[in-house]
């Protein structure tokens, strides 16, 4: 981190609320002009979606906002968008072509689980556990991604929850075990020594051995693309809610000492970290968008033990927030903007979303502020 900032919550507030209701603007203006419609990512600011274009990984993100939003208004209105969202998204519990059914049901299901008891609910996320689980690979001991049964994703250590998830409900062993060892495979092959991570990994099918770290969305094979960082930060967090294993936190904070190390003062990471200096050194606000989120939780699973590391942490969540809300990212100034947060990055290399707004982005950083706000 080149210098360092401190920034009071108490202070930052207001702007966090401002935020809020402009994410509620938007998310209300997507659902107007659009309905029925899951955006993945902007072009020239405006709303884009073909299927399938490289996978279908979003709906759960737009939905999730809603679900934000009923919660913190009590609107009933919010409360039917995000009910009638999260159906449209129903038939995917069953989907074995993605790895991220978690993205897709933790963010809608749960949160309308939690609110109803709802015991259909409840089983529709364990049937989405169910089929994650499906992609389970005996030999190599890993979830395989969408992209080729070989190849294993840090984004997976966002979804491998749900799993968990349906190995708590249900007390199904087979599912944990499922679970842990993905997360110690994904720990041995992609998370480096010095906290940073590959996007992925390549395994033997014959055999199961690991072969070699590669990318899809980095710079290169052995760089740090920023976004499989936060995303690896952030899921063994929430794996270390479940498991309260050590090792699961020891991973998030290398990840996170690693991210914040390497960060420029606003704590918002080019796309890679190790994209030299020029045209191509874009933001990724999304990836910060994501990190603040989990550090802020990672703050809290230190606070018992280590209340320092706690405090740095949570400091530089609001530090991720507060630039994320000014006017240099946030779109609120910005006329003709549909997304919430500008300077995301979704895919360099596709040329897909880049310096634009991305669903993700866009949830992680209501996410994150709704958590602030709530102090929880």
């Amino acid at each position: 981190m080149t210098g360092s900032r401190v920034v009071e919550l108490e202070s930052l507030k207001p702007r966090l609320e401002a935020a809020v209701e402009f994410a509620a603007q938007q998310v209300r203006a997507t659902i107007e002009r659009r309905p029925d419609y899951f955006p993945i990512y902007t072009v020239d600011g405006r709303w884009f979606h073909q299927g399938e274009l490289w996978t279908d990984w979003c709906g759960g993100f737009h939905a999730g906002m809603m679900w934000i939003l009923a919660e913190r208004t009590g609107e009933s209105w919010w409360r039917a968008q995000a009910e009638h969202y999260a159906k449209l998204l129903e038939h995917r519990q069953i989907d074995r072509d993605v790895h991220d059914l978690g993205f897709i049901f933790l963010n809608t299901y749960l949160p309308w689980y939690r609110l109803t008891g709802d015991e259909r609910l409840r089983q529709v996320l364990i049937q989405a556990g169910r089929t994650l689980a499906l992609r389970f690979n005996p030999k190599g001991r890993y979830l395989r991604s969408f992209v080729a049964p070989e190849s294993l994703f840090i984004d997976i250590m966002m979804n491998v929850p749900i799993i968990y998830y349906a190995a708590r409900e249900t007390g199904d062993a087979g599912l944990r075990e499922v679970a842990d060892a993905h997360c110690r495979t994904t720990e041995r092959t992609l998370v480096r020594p010095d906290g940073s991570t590959a996007h992925e990994g390549i395994f033997d099918l014959g055999t199961g051995a690991f072969l070699r770290q590669t990318t899809h969305q980095g710079l290169r094979a052995d760089s740090a693309w920023t976004r499989g960082l936060a995303w690896s930060l952030y899921g063994f967090t929430t794996v270390y809610s479940y498991t309260g294993d050590p090792a699961d936190l020891a991973i998030a904070r290398r990840n996170a000492d690693y991210y914040l190390a390497r960060c420029p003062e606003s704590l918002v990471p080019p796309w890679d970290f190790d994209v030299p200096d020029g045209p191509d050194r874009i933001d990724d606000s999304s990836a910060g968008a994501i990190a603040a989120s989990g550090l802020w939780d990672l703050a809290r699973a230190c606070e018992p033990a280590d209340p320092a590391a706690a405090d740095r942490y949570r400091n530089a969540a609001i530090t991720i927030l507060d630039s994320l809300c000014s006017d240099a990212y946030l779109a609120s100034n910005t006329p003709g903007w549909e997304g919430v947060v500008r300077h995301g990055v979704y895919h360099f290399h596709k040329r897909l979303g880049v310096d634009e707004s991305v669903m993700w982005g866009d949830f992680f950083f209501l996410e994150a502020v709704d958590k602030v706000l709530r102090g929880v």
